[in-house]
Order: C-alpha cells, then sequence, then structure tokens
C-alpha cells in the first residue's frame, strides 16, 4: 500500500485482490499516437512518430507526428477496434478490484472514448456520466487551406478557400469517464454506502473546488506545476475527482500513473493509494513527489 511500482499494469493488477479499492481514477493512454506508449495498434507506417519542418517550427507542443484521422492505408481504419481490444484487456481486472459501488473515473481522448465506454460496458460496468474538463490551455493546429493551395502555386483556389481549415476546432475540453461498478442486484445504493462505505457523491467537497454541482471541470495547473509529463493533469482536478467519490483512508488505484499526480493527491487527501507505470523515469518523478 501507498507504492508505486514499475510495472505493465494489465499483468500488475492481477496480483491485486478482489473488491480491493474504492476508487480507479487515471488518465489512460488515448490511442492516437502521441508517444511510443501511446501507440495501441499493430499497424505502422514510416512517417509514424516522425517530424515535419512545421512540427519542429512549433517546438514542444507537437513533437510527433500521429496518424491522420482517415490513415494512411485501409489497416489504419482498424485503429478504433484495436483500441477497443486493449481496453478488454484490463477492464475485467479493473472490475475485480473494485469494491460494489466503486467509482472508475478516467480521463480518455476525444476520439476513441467511445470504445472505451463500451469495453468497460461489455465486462459489466455502469457508464455513468461523461464530465468535461476545460482545459486552462489549448494549442490549436488547424492548417489554412489558402496556405496549402499558395504552396502549390495555385492562386485561384488559395482565394477561393480563404478562411478554411484542415484540421479541427481548438480542443478545449477533455472528456473524463465516469463508470461504476454495479452494487448487488437487491439492495440499494443508500444500502452499499453503508456496507461499503461508497457509492454516492460528496457534493460539499466538490463545492469546494468548483462553483456548482455541475458537470463541467475547471481547474487549472498551480504555478510551476506543469511540464513533468506530456499528458500531465492538474492536482486540483485530481483533488476534485478523489473527494468526490471517497472518504479519508480509502484505496486510490492509478493504473497508468504516469508522473504520480493521482497519488500525489491521495496522499495530500490523506487516501491510500496503489500506482503501477510502465516507464521508470516517470516513476522516479513520482516518487520524488510522493517523498515528503
Amino acid at each position: 500500500m501507498n507504492t508505486i511500482t514499475t510495472a505493465d499494469s494489465i499483468s500488475a493488477i492481477k496480483q491485486l485482490p478482489d473488491a480491493a479499492v474504492h476508487l480507479i481514477l487515471s488518465d489512460i493512454p488515448y490511442g492516437i499516437s502521441i508517444d511510443q506508449w501511446d501507440v495501441l495498434h499493430t499497424n505502422t507506417n514510416s512517417a509514424l512518430l516522425g517530424q515535419s519542418p512545421a512540427q519542429n517550427k512549433a517546438g514542444a507542443i507537437f513533437k510527433s507526428r500521429g496518424k491522420p484521422i482517415n490513415g494512411w492505408s485501409e489497416a489504419d481504419r482498424q485503429i478504433p477496434q484495436q483500441y477497443y481490444d486493449w481496453c478488454r484487456q484490463w477492464a475485467p481486472d479493473w472490475l475485480r478490484v473494485l469494491k460494489p459501488g466503486g467509482s472508475a473515473i478516467i480521463f480518455a481522448g476525444r476520439r476513441l472514448s467511445h470504445r472505451c465506454i463500451a469495453a468497460l460496458e461489455d465486462v459489466g460496468f455502469s457508464y455513468k456520466d461523461m464530465l468535461a474538463w476545460i482545459r486552462p490551455k489549448a494549442a490549436h493546429r488547424a492548417q489554412r487551406l489558402s496556405v496549402i493551395y499558395d504552396r502549390r502555386g495555385d492562386q485561384v483556389n488559395a482565394k477561393a478557400w480563404q478562411g478554411w481549415r484542415v484540421g479541427n476546432l481548438k480542443p478545449n475540453f477533455e472528456p473524463i469517464l465516469w463508470f461504476t461498478k454495479p452494487y448487488p442486484i437487491g439492495t440499494t445504493i443508500a444500502d452499499n454506502v453503508l456496507n461499503q462505505g461508497i457509492g454516492g457523491f460528496h457534493e460539499t467537497a466538490f463545492l469546494n473546488y468548483e462553483a456548482n454541482p455541475a458537470n463541467i471541470l475547471r481547474s487549472g495547473f498551480a504555478s510551476g506545476e506543469a511540464g513533468l509529463h506530456p499528458t500531465q493533469k492538474p492536482l486540483r482536478l485530481m483533488h476534485t475527482l478523489i473527494e468526490l467519490t471517497t472518504r479519508s483512508g480509502q484505496i486510490i488505484l492509478d493504473p497508468f500513473s504516469g508522473s504520480g499526480t493521482t497519488l500525489v493527491a491521495a496522499q495530500q487527501l490523506d487516501r491510500r493509494y496503489i500506482g503501477f507505470e510502465q516507464n521508470p523515469d516517470y516513476t522516479a518523478i513520482a516518487q520524488t513527489r510522493l517523498t515528503p
């Protein structure tokens, strides 16, 4: 207990006992090829995770090239299915280790979150809600069509397509998926709270962080907090979610711990914690953050 271990969580979680955890809170890989650890499909291309001159110019914001939504081949159309298959590898053990009525709260990317939802539902989780985290900063890289045509020497279309872009709108929110493990048939949530210590949500604690009890969260980074991991989340945001669903002394599990933000939040809130992280460099960062 109160440990972070360098391990593949899909294997390591099998060592945990049944119904031992009150909350699973994790920022899982999104499957959109941010880095090597986020490539969860089997088809590759020499351009994957490469760099373009535009990305080099952008600096640290977009370090490498992922696959376009349309893909480079017919095999790329299987990426959503392969993400679902990957989620199905660990979802049964997540359900097993949670106590009845316990929550699994997952940060998942906008593009493939629906596949994560289906995978967890298919192993027995109840899908409770989708929360929206409003990011304090969001980079926007939608390229102008007029610039593309201008580089091709096509001035007619460069003028005709002024104001149009290639890509997406500015990604200001990230989905947070909220699942629960079903409590026994024939009982109520109120019964489960008495039997397991979980099942409700702590609105009063939530209002210490947010202005109203809504499913839109706005917590940002404290000064100097960011920069430890490419997908790091704010400590205050993890405080919010932990206090929403658990009480002092209960056990928080993060199977994809990264730089340890969930675990640090658990420690600061007098919860016990278990973390797994496959990259030893990030494990070391987390251990430093967890050291008094």
